[in-house]
């Protein structure tokens, strides 16, 4: 209950804080929180964006398409590395390398590749997914106790066995988390190339209110994208804890 407390009385303060310093400035850029319930309402509503479903079904299978992709090349490439060795130690530290590059850099490229349309927007969803999943692979293969392995090879299990009962359990926890960043950041990679240049999608509407300081609208917007990440992100965490209870 305290940390609850905590919690709200830090919300409270900061929405306080908003308000004072919104209607101290200027109004076409600072967007006081009493404005924005309204606002909210009408976008909810239709009636300021009455395309808003269209535009979200767009963002939300952009990011399912991404996803996918980005979880069966992540699986492959992880195991691939993970399981030979020579491979993992010829290509791993070049994907490392390759992660710590600002992904922004690379968004410029795959839209003169693939254009405005969705296909940019994926495979920049896809890039951001990747890296995690695939390191997160790597590295739970990585931590497998070798006397397990020794052990059930000496009781007479196969790969295929040894796979399941052995290597699964012992890197789940690692696996999972990487599953679960790479669907955070797959969310975030698909919203912000929208921003950056889209005909479609949440994100093309935030830049569209943004350019006409619809300050109001841009700030609702926002919120319905903020409600679109922790929804995904709440989802990625029932399966985490079903994962957890299943290795325990």
């Amino acid at each position: 209950m305290r940390v609850l407390a905590a919690r709200v009385v830090i919300v409270v303060a900061l929405l306080v804080v908003w308000e004072l310093a919104a209607r101290a400035w200027n109004p076409l850029l600072a967007v006081p929180p009493s404005v924005v319930p309204p606002a909210l309402i009408d976008l909810l509503m239709l009636r300021s964006y009455p395309d808003l479903p269209r535009h979200l079904l767009v963002t939300v299978r952009e990011i399912a398409v991404a996803y996918a992709l980005a979880v069966a090349a992540g699986l492959g490439c992880g195991f691939a590395l993970g399981l030979y060795r020579t491979l993992g130690r010829v290509y791993a530290p070049i994907l490392a390398a390759l992660y710590a590059v600002p992904a922004v850099v690379w968004y410029p490229s795959l839209m003169l590749f693939f254009g405005l349309d969705s296909a940019s927007k994926i495979a920049f969803g896809f890039l951001l997914g990747f890296f995690p999943i695939t390191l997160a692979v790597l590295a739970g293969i990585r931590q497998v106790s070798g006397g397990l392995l020794t052990v059930a090879r000496a009781f007479g299990a196969g790969p295929v066995t040894t796979f399941r009962l052995v290597m699964v359990p012992s890197m789940l926890f690692t696996l999972v988390g990487g599953l679960r960043a790479g669907l955070a950041l797959t969310v975030i990679g698909v919203i912000v190339g929208e921003v950056l240049g889209s005909k479609a999608g949440v994100g093309a509407l935030i830049n569209h209110a943004y350019g006409l300081l619809r300050t109001t609208d841009y700030v609702a917007l926002v919120l319905v994208t903020l409600a679109l990440v922790v929804t995904s992100d709440a989802l990625a965490s029932v399966v985490e804890r079903r994962a957890r209870r299943w290795a325990e």
